[in-house]
């Protein structure tokens, strides 16, 4: 199989090369390095140093490589920056995806699409959520996964294609970057051991859907193997707080871990859990890893140096 991997340097980028190499894929990363690490990357992995946004050079490499599969990962990813600046967010998120979709059409090749389940459903979806609740965003970092998600569809009955978005929970493991604006499990353990109190943004009862990254990983090498087309919710369908985290990543490090606290933040849902039934029934997948397992990977990650090439 022929693989193009959109910020495949990230960190779910870089797994899922690490999973498409091992299957025997020829793979070709496309990243900015804005966040992205070529360190997270074999050294001889094929990676283009190419914004998605950039049309002409994007549709140049689709049809140099003609690939079977885009897995679609690149993306603004921080909710409180698309408050800030919704325009750019939405060049990168809605702009960049329909750069893709269209290059992709003329090698006839595949779009996995990396959506959000956490940031799209809105504060009165029922807990867990379903792919049937209306989206309803509370910032513009969901409204534009949503809207490059209806470009999906939209292609899917335009032209037959069978491209896939997958709502991810959110979504945490080895490589993520304790030390970015994304990413609460891997700041906490990174703080914790560093002997620093977790900062909470409100009073702590917030809810997620934490799933782990090899499990996230394995939804994308499902949705590749299946022959449908659509969106499906990969998550865990389990609520953990974030007072509850702390709690977890405190045994974790051995020692009773305290957070300080401070103002909740724009944007920022109270509670949010994905249903991934769906998943289950139509691709075969389902979570495999538990919190408590998942957060003593990432402190012992944390603990052992932080290498770039920790497998999941």
């Amino acid at each position: 199989m022929r693989a193009l991997v959109t910020g495949g340097a990230g960190f779910i980028g870089s797994h899922l090369t690490d999973a498409l190499l091992a299957q025997g894929a020829t793979v070709t990363v496309l990243d900015t390095l804005t966040s992205g690490r070529r360190e997270r990357l074999p050294e001889d992995v094929d990676l283009r140093q190419i914004d998605i946004t950039d049309a002409p050079a994007v549709t140049a490499v689709i049809k140099e490589l003609r690939p079977e599969v885009v897995f679609h990962l690149a993306a603004q990813i921080d909710v409180r920056a698309s408050v800030v600046d919704p325009a750019h967010d939405s060049a990168v998120n809605i702009g960049g995806t329909i750069t893709l979709l269209e290059a992709a059409r003329t090698v006839d090749a595949r779009l996995v699409f990396a959506s959000t389940g956490g940031a799209l459903y809105g504060m009165d979806a029922p807990i867990p959520s379903d792919e049937r609740v209306p989206p309803a965003p509370e910032a513009p970092y969901g409204t534009a996964k949503y809207c490059a998600e209806q470009y999906l569809a939209l292609f899917n009955r335009l032209y037959g294609t069978r491209h896939i978005a997958l709502r991810l929970g959110n979504v945490y493991g080895p490589r993520q970057d304790p030390a970015g604006e994304a990413g609460v499990i891997s700041i906490f353990c990174g703080r914790v051991h560093e002997g620093q109190e977790p900062i909470v943004y409100g009073d702590g009862t917030q809810t997620r859907d934490y799933v782990y990254v090899g499990d996230v990983v394995t939804a994308f090498l499902a949705a590749d193997a299946s022959d449908q087309g659509g969106t499906w919710n990969i998550g865990t369908g389990r609520e953990t707080s974030v007072l509850d985290l702390i709690k977890h990543i405190g045994q974790a490090a051995g020692r009773e871990t305290a957070p300080s606290f401070a103002p909740a933040r724009l944007g920022e849902l109270q509670r949010s859990t994905l249903d991934a039934t769906a998943a289950r029934n139509d691709l075969g997948w389902f979570p495999l890893l538990s919190i408590t397992e998942g957060i003593d990977r990432v402190y012992a990650w944390i603990r052992e140096g932080r290498s770039d090439r920790t497998t999941p």
